[in-house]
């Protein structure tokens, strides 16, 4: 419909204009064509246009250098002062649209065209072939009276602009804006390796990343042609290039898609499985400055039985079940979930060093699959993010609030609410080594205290603060983050948490409680054995029994039954493998992760906290010395998961895939709730990847 109005759009001008139906128009006139007959002034004006490119335009350097061949189209106006204003540049390199703009800028003032003696402003598209040298001047005047420029304009697809009635581009601002692209480790993975080239000066842990920041490293326009399909009509651009609905103005922007995520599976211990998600994505921006997203989910599912009993394990005060990274849910049908979600934040950059976003969702810190200061795995929720950047530093403040949805913290019959403010300092020490410090507090609503204004001082050390308002009133993280880039294809990177930590007993050497800290470290490997798009990742991660807990029940870093940080809360070592590839549409994950993890065992007989469930208080603990990983219910676990599936769209990132799962639970002593089992689970789906899911739990 759209290119039929500017079909329709087009007719129309070139009637109102056309040379042979009025003998009174005349198109703009360069001064050495003014005393040309009127039928051969329009050649005249084509030739002078031509000839003025084909002197001025200078091909840059990198598209030298890469032996570029293509074409460069240009939408420009003469107006009615006979200024030349370029419209609409569309090139594969930036550096060819700037020089386009350029060129064009060097045209002087002309006659301006008229019609019935009145000036008029004319509108052309013209093709810039590249090497420039291939540039061909042609004859401009045909039959029927519309010159091989305009008839370059008529072929070339454009979007009208209702609001200023001109033709107006989609040029996908978004891929430039200060929205979040959406966080999922796969998608991540493309454009992680140039993100991490020795000598960037690029922040990588505090995630999702903004377009305008990645784009200064990876060209997502290049990436979004590459993968272009040669669509002819409408609902094959939409179904293949394009979001569903994409409206560009001079100040404004947005775009509309549907959200998908179908899948059907079986799994060897319950049976089939199945999701149902419906939803909207609506992203724009207004000006240069302001942009906005929001996601809207109703969904039903049942999924591999490993998965339905740790949901009914984490249920809420009123039997809710919970479903992990979406939240509080209700039954649907006898077997399956009915869990609605909703995402939604606004972006706002005052300064070119800062960027604020307020909404509801989640974040990460860390360079690895897994973190251990903030992590996705839980619920979307409140938050205020400011992101400063300058020199060599990146500094984030979080602020978050929480729930506890547990029936024994319930107050006046609703959820208890928790705060949580971090810090989080980004250091580029060098082209090399990357440093990055942590520090977080998280308190509640007791004696009314609300959301504390003391800690929205950006740079205030938080510690100071506890002391202040009581040791017992919040509970204080401190964490460290590194990362070094040994070339272009390999980096290491670590983080180090620590809850509480008692020096004398470290020397004494009892293995105390109070030594409450957890540990990562990892290697990524691009391009792994000169593979192109093929990355390879080994990670571990240790954390010691009861970190994350407090001797209070409330005080724990966790969000609706989930922890905040690492799935499986503490009392755990877990080693990783990870393997990414992707060519074009097409990719592939596989994860492989082999555990040891320290489960209560809760008998009637043995009710210790044994320090993996962050949620219990550490004053239940069986003794003070002694306390190792693994203590209670020793656990291993195996994990194995591999995906591989086609980019249908990726404008909306519509995805088609199938994934297996092999997952292994084997405690050395059985129990109500913790038992072995072996799980085979094949999935098939159809999904709108915008985050991730954690099933490895």
């Amino acid at each position: 419909m759209k290119q039929f109005v500017a079909f329709l759009l087009f007719i129309c001008h070139y009637t109102a204009f056309s040379q042979n139906e009025n003998i009174y128009e005349k198109p703009p006139i360069f001064p050495k064509c003014a005393n040309m007959a009127i039928d051969s002034l329009q050649q005249c004006f084509d030739s002078h246009v031509f000839q003025h490119i084909k002197d001025n335009f200078k091909v840059p350097q990198n598209v030298i250098d890469e032996d570029y061949k293509g074409k460069i189209v240009v939408l420009f106006e003469v107006d009615t002062t006979g200024a030349f204003r370029v419209m609409y540049v569309d090139a594969m390199y930036d550096t060819l649209k700037q020089e386009a703009q350029r060129v064009f800028n060097l045209f002087p003032k002309i006659t301006p065209a008229t019609y019935s003696g009145r000036k008029t402003f004319r509108q052309y598209s013209i093709p810039i072939q590249i090497p420039i040298e291939d540039f061909k001047l042609s004859s401009s005047k045909n039959t029927q009276g519309v010159n091989k420029i305009e008839q370059q304009a008529l072929a070339t697809k454009q979007e009208f602009d209702s609001v200023n009635t001109t033709l107006k581009p989609y040029t996908n601002r978004a891929l430039r804006s200060q929205l979040n692209i959406q966080f999922t480790h796969s998608d991540y993975a493309r454009f992680d390796r140039v993100m991490n080239l020795v000598g960037t000066n690029s922040h990588t842990a505090q995630k999702p990343f903004l377009y305008e920041d990645v784009s200064k490293y990876y060209d997502f326009e290049v990436e979004r042609k590459t993968l272009k399909k040669d669509a002819k009509t409408w609902a094959g651009k939409k179904i293949w290039n394009e979001h569903l609905v994409q409206i560009e103005g001079k100040d404004y922007w947005f775009t509309i898609d549907p959200i998908f995520d179908l899948q059907t599976g079986t799994d060897s211990e319950g049976g089939s499985t199945y999701n149902n998600t419906r939803g909207i994505w609506v992203q724009g921006g207004l000006g240069k400055k302001f942009n906005f997203y929001t996601t809207i989910f109703e969904s039903q599912g049942r999924f591999a039985d490993y998965v339905n009993r740790y949901i009914e394990s984490i249920r809420a005060s009123g039997s809710e079940p919970v479903v992990p990274g979406r939240g509080v849910s209700k039954r649907f049908k006898t077997d399956s979930y009915d869990y609605p979600a909703a995402e939604a934040y606004l972006s706002y950059s005052p300064a070119k060093f800062l960027n604020v976003q307020f909404g509801h969702g989640k974040n990460f810190i860390g360079d690895g699959y897994r973190s251990l200061i903030l992590s996705d795995v839980t619920s979307p929720h409140p938050f205020l993010k400011l992101n400063t950047n300058f020199w060599k530093i990146k500094y984030t403040n979080t602020f978050m609030w929480m729930r506890d949805v547990r029936p024994e913290v319930k107050e006046d019959g609703a959820f208890l609410t928790k705060y949580i403010a971090n810090h989080y300092l980004s250091w580029n020490v060098s082209k090399r080594l990357n440093l990055g410090f942590f520090e977080s507090v998280l308190w509640t609503n007791s004696n009314n205290r609300g959301f504390d204004v003391n800690y929205l001082n950006p740079i205030i050390f938080y510690r100071a603060i506890e002391f202040e308002t009581g040791q017992d009133a919040g509970n204080a993280l401190l964490g460290a983050s590194g990362k070094y880039k040994f070339n272009d294809n390999v980096n290491v990177y670590g983080q180090f948490i620590l809850d509480e930590f008692s020096l004398g007993d470290v020397r004494a050497g009892n293995k105390s409680w109070k030594n409450k800290f957890g540990y990562q470290l990892g290697v990524k490997y691009y391009n792994a054995f000169n593979v192109d798009n093929l990355l390879l990742q080994l990670e571990l991660n240790r954390v010691r029994p009861y970190t994350y807990s407090h001797n209070t029940i409330v005080l724990n870093y966790g969000h609706n039954n989930q922890p905040v940080a690492h799935l499986w809360g503490a009392n755990f070592s877990e080693v990783i493998l990870i393997g990414r590839y992707r060519k074009d549409r097409w990719f592939a994950d596989a994860r492989l992760i082999f555990g040891t993890r320290g489960f209560d065992v809760l008998d009637g007989t043995d009710n210790f906290n044994y320090g993996g469930n962050i949620y219990r208080v550490e004053g239940d603990r069986p003794a003070d010395t002694g306390i190792e990983i693994g203590q209670g219910i020793k656990t291993k676990t195996f994990y194995g998961n591999l995906q591989a599936g086609y980019i249908i769209n990726p404008a909306s990132n519509l995805k088609l895939f199938t994934d297996i799962t092999v997952r292994n639970f084997n405690p050395d002593i059985n129990t109500a709730a913790t038992f072995k089992n072996d799980t085979v689970w094949l999935n098939f789906g159809l999904r709108t990847d915008l985050f991730n899911w954690y099933f490895d739990n």
